[in-house]
């Protein structure tokens, strides 16, 4: 094998070295001047050293350029002024101290605890004087032992002990003169109460009154038997106990987002990971706590409503006690949890603020519910509409009784109240309400529509007078609280309710028109005083036309099922943006998103008001519109208008005749009819067949369907009876609508 000559390796080894040497000596005073200079370049040039380069220029960063910082080693942001004015200023005064109805809310319920603490301790006061009497001995033992041990100076035995343990002469001798000064002073005024506290006792109750004895007597018992009850029996109670929760920390927060398997939020509490980020700290908010969360790049608020119950379990928390929520003004992964103390659904419901007592306005707040943390939720019906929704039993009901009880007790309103379920649930209200109708009947939908297009001719007549009316008195172009006072302008606000609407927008008959009609009321009666209140259990685009949901300001949605009722109630895209009403469970009955009575969304719990106290309510709001003369409608006695309705005959024959059957019978029909409608129809079949044939040409005659004889094969023999020919019952129809349209 060949080796390499020495002297050639010696030589390849020093051209190498000679080659890499290319090394040269800096100025560093020249090389900051120019990095000074690349620094506070021209405005006109490039930050970019390489800008100007060429790819094949061959510069390099010796020739007097550097690179830009891109980052500033100095944190900017907003001035002085700008921060000053960017700042959210806290409220002076409590919102509940505002508030009429919180203040009074907040006053009865302090009330309400002390007179229960009052009543609570009267009623145990016997046990309560017992336990102290049996205890009395016992305190009478530690109170002479006590004073005993105080007389001795036992207090300072301990450190005499040390002292001579330690054979500190001085120290014990100081302490043993101080021991004896003591006793002395104190078995003086020791042999003092025993002479004068016999005789001050024996004066007492030979002098005194005997109600003084007695007092004295129960005093003295009182105080020593509180002295001799045990540390861990407390002679008295407690009235109410206190909620014990575990105060929310950061690290709890961490704890619970970890558990929730998202792997950014895992990355982020990992080893070499930024944490979680709290822009504010932790406080008490209402009965829970507040933590305001940044998390993680990448993860939305949605993200954690997705894993509420996971939030709740690593939190160690009921489900019902766990909000997360996304804030309105910040980016989207900035989270405010609140924690509550007790579950929303075990809280006990509030109590309506005007369930005894007030009167209430349209144009002015009004109480609709309450939030987690217990504070009012005002609507305003004004210049808005309400569309409410949930799946069956979840207290739509309940949510649309609220503000129609609000708006009873405004003697300007005109209430017209529909409920397409038949089961009387709003039947309070038909003491003030000018027109009223329960069923799940056509003839209530017809009665609906009826009411449905009143309202909607009354928007021409309202936007006439308004139009009418000069510029100072009319400015904006609105009903006024002033202009709903004038009675002889008929400018009162007109609220129109319809509870399960899906029943009429629904009906192959009236639900076309009837949407029409509500649509146009929807986007013209804001500014007429013209109100809608919807409410529906199968919020579908068949049962909920789009054009509605899409034009009503103010929404409530209980629990449904998915998230397409989720955003048919709420709005598109709020499913997608963490509102989700679809998170309540079967106990959070009366729960629900309000969207559009404020800024941001809210969790609102409604007011209990069961049948009874909403009776209640309604005739004081009754014997208020006597007083001011404002009942009118059906509450004061008077019948609707309404258009003839329609006899169901025609529809009935043409539901019952196949279209196969171009000729049927007259006494085949009437059997079918009897069928169909046993209620109308079932007396006819009780007739001959001669008889059902006529009655059933007597009932067409009117609408000018003629009968005559149609002949059939039967068993091969031709047979003759009274017959129709269904072509010109649907002609009928036809020809009935069109006059009813045109009327």
């Amino acid at each position: 094998m060949n080796q390499p000559d020495d002297n050639e390796l010696f030589n390849r080894l020093e051209a190498e070295m000679t080659a890499d040497s290319g090394g040269e000596v800096v100025d560093l005073d020249k090389a900051r001047s120019a990095r000074d200079q690349s620094a506070d370049s021209r405005p006109g040039e490039s930050a970019d050293p390489d800008a100007d380069r060429t790819p094949d220029s061959g510069d390099d960063e010796s020739e007097g350029k550097s690179a830009v910082m891109v980052d500033s080693p100095a944190p900017t942001g907003p001035g002085l002024m700008d921060r000053i004015r960017g700042a959210r200023r806290r409220e002076v005064i409590p919102a509940w101290a505002k508030s009429k109805p919180e203040f009074l809310n907040a006053i009865g319920w302090l009330g309400g605890y002390a007179g229960h603490s009052v009543a609570f301790h009267a009623v145990r006061v016997p046990w309560y004087s017992v336990r102290l009497a049996f205890q009395a001995p016992a305190g009478a033992a530690k109170f002479i032992g006590g004073t005993m041990r105080w007389v001795a100076d036992a207090e300072g035995d301990p450190l005499r002990q040390v002292a001579a343990r330690r054979e500190d002469v001085e120290q014990y001798l100081k302490l043993s003169r101080q021991r004896d000064n003591r006793v002395k002073l104190r078995g003086i005024l020791m042999v003092l109460g025993l002479i004068l506290g016999p005789v001050l006792a024996l004066v007492l109750f030979v002098l005194a009154p005997r109600w003084l004895d007695v007092l004295a007597l129960a005093l003295l018992t009182a105080g020593f038997g509180f002295m001799g009850a045990p540390a861990d029996k407390p002679v008295i109670t407690r009235a109410v106990v206190a909620t014990e929760v575990e105060r929310l920390t950061s690290g709890i927060v961490e704890r619970a987002l970890g558990a929730l398997g998202i792997a950014e939020i895992n990355k982020a509490l990992g080893k070499g990971g930024e944490g979680i980020r709290f822009p504010a700290p932790i406080t008490r908010d209402g009965p829970g706590w507040r933590a305001d969360v940044d998390l993680p790049y990448g993860v939305t608020v949605p993200d954690i409503l997705d894993r509420r119950e996971k939030l709740a379990s690593g939190l160690r928390r009921p489900l019902g006690c766990v909000w997360p929520e996304p804030v309105a003004d910040e980016h989207a992964g900035r989270m405010m949890l609140w924690v509550g103390d007790r579950a929303l659904n075990k809280v006990p419901p509030a109590t309506w603020p005007l369930a005894k007592s007030g009167t209430a306005s349209l144009f002015k707040p009004l109480p609709f519910g309450t939030d987690q943390r217990g504070r009012n939720v005002d609507l305003t019906l004004m210049y808005d509409n309400v569309l409410i929704g949930a799946m069956p039993g979840m207290g739509k009901t309940f949510a649309l009784r609220t503000p129609l009880l609000a708006a009873a007790l405004d003697v300007l309103t005109e209430l017209l109240v529909w409920e397409l379920k038949g089961t009387g649930d709003l039947e309070p209200l038909k003491k003030v309400a000018a027109d009223y109708g329960s069923g799940a009947d056509d003839e209530t939908a017809a009665a609906a529509l009826d009411s449905i297009r009143y309202v909607y001719k009354d928007l021409e007549r309202r936007a006439k007078v308004i139009s009418s009316l000069p510029k100072d008195k009319c400015p904006e172009n609105k009903v006024t609280p002033a202009l709903a006072a004038n009675r002889s302008l008929g400018l009162h606000p007109l609220v129109l309710a319809i509870d399960e609407c899906q029943e009429l927008f629904s009906h192959e008959k009236f639900g076309k028109e009837a949407g029409s009609l509500c649509t146009s009321i929807i986007k013209r009666g804001r500014a007429l005083g013209v109100i809608l209140l919807l409410a529906t259990q199968r919020p579908d685009k068949e049962s909920l036309p789009p054009a509605i949901s899409a034009n009503v300001g103010t929404r409530y949605c209980l629990r449904v099922m998915g998230q397409t009722e989720n955003d048919m109630i709420l709005g598109t895209s709020t499913y997608k943006n963490g509102i989700r009403a679809t998170s309540f469970t079967k106990s959070d009955r009366g729960i629900g998103y309000l969207v559009g009575a404020a800024d941001e969304p809210q969790i609102v719990r409604g007011y209990y008001i069961d049948n009874p106290a909403a009776d209640v309510i309604c005739e004081r709001a009754r014997k208020a519109r006597l007083d001011a003369g404002t009942l009118t409608g059906l509450a004061a006695g008077q019948e609707p208008e309404r258009r003839e309705a329609a006899d169901p005959l025609l529809d009935d024959v043409l539901a019952v005749t196949p279209a196969s059957e171009a000729k049927p019978w007259n006494d085949v029909t009437v059997d079918r009819l009897a069928e169909l409608r046993p209620e109308k129809y079932g007396a006819w079949a009780e007739m001959e067949p001669a008889d059902k044939a006529r009655q059933l040409t007597a009932a067409l005659k009117p609408y000018g369907v003629a009968t005559g004889q149609v002949a059939r094969r039967v068993k091969g023999k031709t047979v003759n009876r009274t017959g129709f020919e269904r072509v010109h019952i649907a002609t009928a129809i036809t020809e009935r609508d069109r006059k009813r349209d045109a009327g």
